[in-house]
């Protein structure tokens, strides 16, 4: 499963078989235990400051409070919208949230057109969402951030202000407009940004 291009697929494979675990327990008792080799950027992931910042929070510095029983709002835009601007969180109350952007281009997942002309927010969508206080931005597309250039105004503006982003999301048709709290935990690993997690959602 490639989800970043130019990123390689995980390895996922077997490091001890129940086969070869026979050797080492009675008969009868065998065990398997995984070995996973992967870039963090994989699948659905959290990023955290440091991903972005040398000085940032990293996952093991992240509070439980900030990934799990999140009060959630999604704001769905229309499929025909690539940059989403700030008149799309107009007038919303964002204040302590996390903020769910639902632009169906999840839909293209694992195709070529995923990696191309992704929706995307702006500069001053990621400085509406800081300043009206978001705690966490999610999005079903490629990338939160426009990437035809080399900044990353997105990531800079919303990591930056420890506002969490989670990327690749998937099935947000399925959770309602706002009444759920949302759940993002990666593991604690010192030194790292960003980490797959199982995003989910608990309807109030």
């Amino acid at each position: 499963m490639v989800t970043y291009k130019g990123l390689p697929a995980p390895i996922i494979c077997d490091y001890l078989s129940r086969e070869e675990s026979k050797k080492h327990y009675a008969d009868g008792t065998t065990f398997q235990i995984g070995k996973i080799e992967m870039c963090s950027n994989t699948g659905t992931y959290l990023d955290s400051p440091f991903h972005r910042y040398e000085d940032g929070k990293d996952l093991s510095q992240l509070s439980l409070e900030s990934l799990a029983s999140l009060d959630g709002i999604k704001i769905t835009i229309p499929e025909t919208i690539t940059s989403i601007g700030q008149e799309f969180f107009n007038n919303i109350d964002v204040n302590g949230k996390a903020v769910l952007i639902e632009t169906s281009w999840s839909k293209h997942w694992n195709t070529e057109q995923y990696y191309e002309g992704h929706p995307y927010l702006t500069e001053n969508a990621a400085i509406y969402l800081r300043d009206n206080g978001a705690r966490l931005v999610g999005i079903d597309s490629y990338n939160i951030d426009d990437i035809t250039g080399k900044e990353r105004p997105v990531h800079s503006t919303l990591l930056g202000s420890e506002v969490l982003i989670v990327e690749h999301m998937c099935n947000l048709h399925n959770i309602p407009q706002h009444s759920f709290e949302f759940y993002a935990v990666p593991v604690k690993i010192k030194g790292f940004g960003t980490f797959p997690v199982r995003a989910f959602v608990k309807t109030c």
